[in-house]
């Protein structure tokens, strides 16, 4: 990703430098437009997570890779508690601003790219933020899944947080599920790109799933979910074992 194409991370990098409010815009592709997370979100300490997000990450064991870490504020959280905890991200200027607030390991790196990792090299990977839909499709969490495996001890487990996208009354959600649907697209299978100021992103895929579809999506592969935090809310997580 080019830094003129990267929105999310000037955001990041706006509110890092300047800590004051800014905005990201969420273009999706049926011309619904919307503001993003508050930034300062990115910025927030423990004492200042959800419940849900505390709950979560104190399931992480061994060896972490963060992927979509952000800011970093999960990864900056492990390595204070002395984990050896990796942060990757596909945004450059993301990548900057953990490094910046001192994130040891820190690379610019696509989900698409894990298996650059060597086998057996992480305990946990943990998804937050609704960082599941970075598989962008059921195919495509597949095959990402099956490169996960490889990177991972016997052990391993996915921490993994994401948004029901059918607990809506909204009626221009409900209106992109079924055009999702007839073309062949899960429901809750966005196409967006992120704006901030004059600086456009790529259009990407990001996915929300309920927990049936994660249900379906994990089988036939080396996964399953042991348990699930927080499911009677439209945001919950899963705890993923790798099959024995």
């Amino acid at each position: 990703m080019k830094n003129s194409e990267d929105a999310y991370g000037q955001t990041l990098l706006a509110q890092y430098k300047h800590q004051t409010p800014t905005a990201e815009i969420i273009e999706r592709d049926d011309d619904y437009i919307d503001t993003g997370s508050d930034p300062g979100l990115y910025f927030t300490e423990y004492a200042e997570w959800s419940p849900l997000e505390r709950r979560a990450i104190e399931q992480a064991r061994g060896r972490v890779l963060d992927v979509g870490c952000g800011a970093g504020r999960h990864a900056l959280y492990l390595q204070q508690k002395d984990f050896d905890v990796t942060g990757i991200d596909n945004s450059p200027d993301a990548i900057r601003v953990c490094k910046l607030r001192g994130l040891k390991k820190a690379l610019v790196r696509p989900i698409e790219d894990v298996d650059k990792f060597k086998a057996n090299s992480f305990n946990t990977i943990q998804m937050f933020g609704n960082n599941f839909g970075l598989f962008g499709s059921f195919e495509n969490a597949q095959l990402i899944l099956k490169k996960f495996s490889r990177i991972t001890a016997p052990d391993a487990q996915i921490i993994a947080g994401t948004h029901n996208p059918y607990q809506t009354t909204e009626p221009e959600h409900l209106a992109y599920h079924q055009l999702n649907r007839r073309r062949g697209r899960m429901g809750g299978q966005l196409k967006m790109r992120v704006r901030f100021g004059k600086v456009i992103g790529e259009w990407f895929d990001y996915l929300f799933v309920s927990p049936e579809e994660m249900q379906n999506i994990l089988r036939d592969t080396d996964w399953q979910i042991k348990d699930f935090i927080e499911l009677e809310a439209a945001s919950y997580f899963a705890i993923i074992n790798k099959k024995t």
